[in-house]
């Protein structure tokens, strides 16, 4: 039986912790029941989930829908999607079966890639390998998440990127669907013997395709939507994520109509130690940013210390509460804690 593997490609970033994490999640897992009920899906499809931050990682190898269970997804610190691609590009010549003058092959595969920011690496060999190796021999779909992706770079991929501005959970859960009907009609065309590569129809309320002359939106390395902060907690030692989102609202300043922007607490969140395997080098000197531009500051969702960011003389964030004497998690560094006026910078991560 010919094959169709399925590679979905997910950026798993630190602006994707929270809700948009869990939303990937359910929709995988929403994805493959889907599936396990087609009967042309369960006689073609195969599935593999390659995820991406700083470091690549297959987090499930190419197997059977049958056998696949939807894994537990984790979070690295950067967004290095060359080094992705590469690695895609690795497993499918590891994988797919090529057709040979006394058999036939698997069908094309069908890679989804689905990001949330502009790649933090050098892109240009991993795409250019793409482009002469694997475009022809493959079918990709490129997922823009949210706004300011590098859209130019996507479109030297594949013709098919799609943009999803609006990512509340009603419209991930829609995409997903739309994901799992565009595999379904897939195996379908496979079994009627045509191109094995049907996307479903398009619903532009949730999913729409890039224009032809959309210029590239963002170049820089930062996620400029979401500032993200790497901690550690004093008493467990267990890392987490303080991530903030942009806010914009209308100010008059001298009688002219102008807007403030700022960043709003989302919330903190608990990683795992693979969110350290999955960080590039570069995580930790992705910038600075002001305490001033941001608005509200969590406890430790490790402890429940009332303080999640005190900043050590190492330049590390970790959690603090009412002892008198704070060890750094990161360095052992040991001191008193007070608070000033004014704002100070502290380290950003790549988000």
């Amino acid at each position: 039986m010919r094959r169709l593997p399925i590679y979905f490609l997910i950026d798993v970033s630190e602006s994707m912790v929270g809700e948009p994490i869990q939303m990937v999640e359910e929709g995988m897992a929403t994805i493959i029941k889907e599936l396990r009920t087609d009967p042309y899906a369960l006689e073609t499809v195969w599935v593999s989930i390659i995820v991406f931050a700083g470091q690549p990682k297959t987090l499930t190898p190419l197997q059977e829908v049958i056998t696949f269970y939807p894994p537990k997804f984790p979070i690295g610190s950067g967004t290095s999607l060359g080094d992705a691609l590469g690695h895609l590009m690795f497993e499918l010549k590891k994988n797919i079966v090529k057709t040979t003058a006394d058999t036939k092959g698997d069908w094309k595969p069908i890679i989804f890639l689905f990001t949330d920011g502009t790649a933090t690496d050098d892109t240009r060999a991993a795409i250019a390998e793409w482009k002469s190796k694997w475009k022809t021999g493959a079918n990709m779909v490129a997922v823009s998440l949210g706004d300011d992706n590098n859209l130019a770079m996507l479109r030297e991929l594949t013709e098919n990127v799609l943009l999803m501005k609006d990512t509340s959970a009603d419209k991930l859960k829609a995409f997903f669907k739309w994901v799992t009907a565009s595999i379904k009609t897939s195996s379908i065309s496979v079994d009627k013997n045509s191109t094995g590569f049907e996307l479903a129809l398009l619903d532009k309320n949730v999913v729409e395709k890039m224009p032809e002359n959309m210029p590239p939106v963002n170049t820089s390395n930062l996620d400029p939507n979401f500032v993200v902060f790497a901690a550690k907690c004093q008493n467990t030692k267990k890392p987490y994520l303080v991530k903030y989102k942009l806010h914009t609202s209308p100010v008059e300043i001298g009688g002219m109509a102008m807007s403030s922007r700022h960043y709003r607490l989302q919330g903190a969140y608990n990683v795992g130690n693979d969110y350290f395997e999955l960080a590039d080098n570069a995580a930790g000197a992705a910038g600075k940013i002001n305490t001033e531009e941001l608005m509200g500051f969590p406890a430790c969702p490790s402890c429940g210390n009332q303080f999640g960011v005190a900043v050590c003389q190492c330049s590390k964030i970790h959690c603090c509460g009412n002892e008198e004497i704070s060890t750094c998690p990161w360095c052992g560094n040991q001191a008193k804690y007070g608070s000033g006026e004014g704002g100070m910078d502290i380290n950003r991560q790549l988000g």
